[in-house]
C-alpha cells in the first residue's frame, strides 16, 4: 500500500515547465547578490544606491503628523492613481518647470517607486516584435523590463573620450554618436530609454544631446521614456533639462519621478509617471491591474514635501538646493580618495555615483584564464571578500555582448555620511600602503 501512494505521488508531480517563458533568461539580478555579498562580508558599503543618512527633518515630521491624525483617513485606502493632494502638487510643481499647466487626475500617477512607474510603461507600451533602444551603460532593468513586455532592446553605447589636458576624466567625456544612434531608429522602434542624469555614470545630457534624440523621436514617431530620478542631484552648475520641455516632446514622452531620489528616502518607495492623458491612460491599466494602490501615509508625507519645496523653490533653505551642495562635496572628497590611491575615477556631473577604473589594480586579482565571469566583476567580490569595501561592477549595468568593454570600471556610491566615507578612505589607503611595501 505504501508503494501504491508513493507512486501515485509521483505521477501528481508536475513534469512540464511552470515559469511563463517571459521569465526565461531573467531569473539572476546583480543586486540580490552583491546585497548578500556586502551583508556578509562588508565593513563599508559603497555598493547599493541608498543614503546611509536620513530624510530631512521636515519630511519625517510630516510623516508622523499623518500618521497621527485623528480621522485615520491616511491609514486607509486613496484614491488608486494617486493622492489627491500628492497629485495635485506634482502637477502644480513640475508644471511651472515645464511650462505647461498639467492636468493632476490625468497627467500624473504616483507609483511604488519609480521601478514600478517604468514597469507599467513597458508593459503598457511595448508589444512582441517591438524594439526599444537603451543607451549604455544603463540602469540593468530597463533591458529585463523590455524583454518581459516581449520587446527587443537595442543598445546604443555612450563612448568614452579621454581629455587631452592630463585631468580626469568627466561623465561629460562619454559621448553619443549621433550617426550610429541614428542607425538604431526603424520602423520597429516603439521606444527610447533616456536616463539623464544617468545610473551609473552620472552624466547629465547636454541640450544639444536631448535635441538630437528629441529629432529623432519626432522623425520616426518614437516614444521616450524619460527616467529622471536624479534630476535634483546634479552639480558644478549644470543645468538638468527635462526632454518633455522641447518641441513636440510633451505628446511623446512618459516622465519618470522617484520621492526617494528627491527627500532621501529611497524606503518609502513613492514615485510616479507624468505625460500626457493618451499615454498615462495605459499606464493606470497596468497599475490597476497589478500594484492598484500606494501606501496613503507616504504619499501625504512627499505631498507636503512638495508643498514645503515649491514655497522655497530656489531659495537658499530648499532641500533641493542644500542636498545637490552637499552631495558635491561628498563628492569630490571620495574623487580625491579614489585617484590618491590609483582607482581613476570618473567626475560624475550628477546622482548618487561615481564610476572608477580599477586597471592599476591588475596585479592584485589577476584575470582568469577562460572565465565567463567578466573582470569586474570578480574584483569587486574579491574586494568586498578580501578589504571589506563594496561597490558594483559596472559589466552589471551593459549587455551580455559588450560587458568585455566595460569590465575594467566599478561603480561607487557616495551618497553616505562623512564617517562611511572616512572608513572608506582608510581602506583605500592601508590597501595602497600594502601594494607599496617590499
Amino acid at each position: 500500500l505504501p508503494t501504491l501512494f508513493l507512486s501515485l505521488f509521483l505521477q501528481a508531480k508536475m513534469s512540464r515547465p511552470v515559469q511563463a517563458r517571459r521569465l526565461e533568461g531573467i531569473d539572476k539580478n546583480i543586486w540580490v547578490e552583491f546585497v548578500k555579498l556586502a551583508d556578509t562580508y562588508s565593513t563599508v558599503n559603497l555598493g547599493q544606491g541608498f543614503p546611509d543618512f536620513p530624510p530631512p527633518d521636515f519630511l519625517k515630521q510630516a510623516f508622523v503628523r499623518a500618521l497621527g491624525r485623528e480621522d485615520h483617513a491616511l491609514h486607509q485606502y486613496t484614491r488608486a492613481f494617486g493622492h489627491p493632494p500628492l497629485v495635485k502638487i506634482l502637477a502644480q510643481f513640475f508644471g511651472k518647470l515645464l511650462g505647461r499647466e498639467l492636468d493632476p487626475m490625468t497627467d500624473v500617477m504616483v507609483t511604488v517607486g519609480a521601478y514600478q512607474a517604468l514597469f507599467c510603461c513597458f508593459q503598457a507600451f511595448v508589444d512582441e516584435g517591438d524594439e526599444v533602444i537603451v543607451i549604455e551603460p544603463f540602469f540593468d532593468c530597463y533591458e529585463t523590463m523590455v524583454k518581459m513586455a516581449g520587446g527587443t532592446p537595442v543598445f546604443v553605447p555612450l563612448r568614452p573620450k579621454a581629455p587631452n589636458d592630463g585631468k580626469l576624466m568627466s561623465s561629460a567625456d562619454w559621448q553619443l554618436d549621433p550617426a550610429e544612434l541614428a542607425s538604431k531608429f526603424n520602423k520597429r522602434t516603439k521606444a527610447i530609454v533616456l536616463n539623464s542624469p544617468n545610473n551609473p555614470l552620472g552624466k547629465v545630457f547636454s541640450r544639444g544631446e536631448l535635441q538630437l534624440i528629441a529629432d529623432l523621436c519626432v522623425k520616426h514617431d518614437v516614444l521616450c521614456i524619460s527616467d529622471e530620478v536624479y534630476e535634483w542631484l546634479v552639480y558644478d552648475g549644470k543645468e538638468h533639462v527635462r526632454i518633455a520641455s522641447l518641441q513636440g516632446m510633451w505628446d511623446r514622452t512618459v516622465i519618470i519621478g522617484s520621492a526617494g531620489k528627491t527627500f532621501s528616502a529611497t524606503g518609502w518607495k513613492v514615485g510616479w509617471a507624468m505625460g500626457p492623458n493618451r499615454l498615462l491612460q495605459h499606464l493606470r491599466t497596468v497599475h490597476q491591474n497589478s500594484v492598484y494602490h500606494c501606501a496613503t501615509a507616504a504619499q501625504e508625507a512627499v505631498a507636503q514635501g512638495f508643498q514645503r519645496e515649491f514655497a522655497l523653490y530656489g531659495k537658499p533653505d530648499s532641500y533641493f538646493v542644500q542636498l545637490p551642495k552637499e552631495l558635491q562635496q561628498k563628492r569630490d572628497w571620495l574623487v580625491q580618495s579614489l585617484d590618491a590611491v590609483g582607482m581613476k575615477p570618473i567626475v560624475p556631473e550628477g546622482t548618487y555615483f561615481l564610476v572608477a577604473d580599477i586597471s592599476a589594480f591588475k596585479s592584485d586579482v589577476p584575470d582568469v584564464p577562460n572565465s565567463n565571469e567578466p573582470y569586474d566583476s570578480r574584483f569587486a567580490k574579491w574586494m568586498v571578500k578580501n578589504k571589506g569595501l563594496a561597490a558594483i561592477p559596472l559589466s552589471a549595468f551593459c549587455c551580455e555582448a559588450h560587458k568585455s568593454n566595460y569590465n575594467h570600471l566599478i561603480r561607487f556610491c557616495f551618497a553616505k555620511e562623512e564617517a562611511t566615507l572616512k572608513a572608506a578612505n582608510e581602506i583605500l589607503q592601508k590597501w595602497k600602503q600594502e601594494k607599496n611595501s617590499p
